[in-house]
């Protein structure tokens, strides 16, 4: 059975002594045990001051980016190497605002996620329309394409140990939110291209996340579709009232 789970992604927000604040406070008002797996994605400046705050909780870290070279002439990059000898546990890669705003390609999101496996770390695949694709239409023939180019190349067993996050860019930050059997709908559609690329057995184990304006009020109907294993939650991840009510919904 696939164990939920909800990361918070923080984006650009928080100063090291906000985000141990903040850490301190989710980890006392949490169950014990969760009965979930949790992880918070916090900026690169506060991954080291966390690590230790949060190493005998439940809450994992996560980063919210990596470079797909493990050393080298990158300045400001961060390596997967980096990211574990930090205490990181999981990594996104290809999150729409690092396609939209960067201009990351397919090619260069799947060196990230090769990168964060060779490093014994848990890749966050995300993949997700423009509101012109859908419209258009378009939506399951962009995400094939986002799947296929960005786990090119990887053994079957190596795309069963990849989440996927299907965040439609048209809901993020917007308050918009994908009807619960509207995101179903792509979510059974990446778990049966996954099963065409590394096996239905493996497909099975692959944890497929939601993101896009997830909140306390969604939350628990969109993790109680068939295919959908948890949240991958931005805004209200930022308000340890309003994280840990999705943690629990």
């Amino acid at each position: 059975m696939r164990r939920a789970l909800i990361i918070g992604n923080w984006k650009m927000n928080k100063t090291v002594g906000e985000a141990v604040e903040f850490a301190r406070a989710l980890a006392a008002s949490l169950p014990d045990p969760v009965g979930r797996d949790v992880a918070i994605a916090p900026p690169f400046t506060a991954l080291y001051a966390l690590a230790p705050v949060l190493r005998a909780t439940a809450i994992a870290l996560c980063a919210q980016d990596v470079h797909g070279e493990d050393r080298g002439a990158f300045t400001g990059e961060v390596s997967a190497p980096m990211l574990l000898d930090v205490g990181c546990r999981f990594g996104l890669a290809g999150h729409s605002e690092r396609r939209r705003l960067f201009g990351e390609s397919n090619e260069d999101i799947n060196r990230k996620v090769k990168a964060l496996l060779r490093a014994g770390l848990t890749p966050v695949l995300c993949v997700g329309e423009s509101l012109e694709e859908r419209e258009a239409d378009q939506t399951c023939s962009v995400v094939r394409r986002q799947l296929k180019e960005g786990l090119n190349n990887l053994p079957a067993d190596d795309i069963r140990r990849t989440i996927v996050a299907y965040e439609p860019v048209w809901a993020i930050g917007t308050g918009r939110t994908a009807a619960p059997e509207q995101a179903q709908d792509v979510h059974r559609f990446i778990r049966q291209f996954i099963g065409h690329m590394a096996g239905n057995d493996r497909a099975g184990e692959v944890r497929i996340l939601y993101g896009g304006s997830v909140s306390p009020e969604n939350a628990g109907a969109l993790m109680a579709q068939e295919d959908i294993d948890g949240v991958l939650v931005g805004g209200a991840s930022l308000d340890v009232d309003s994280f840990r009510k999705i943690i629990l919904y």
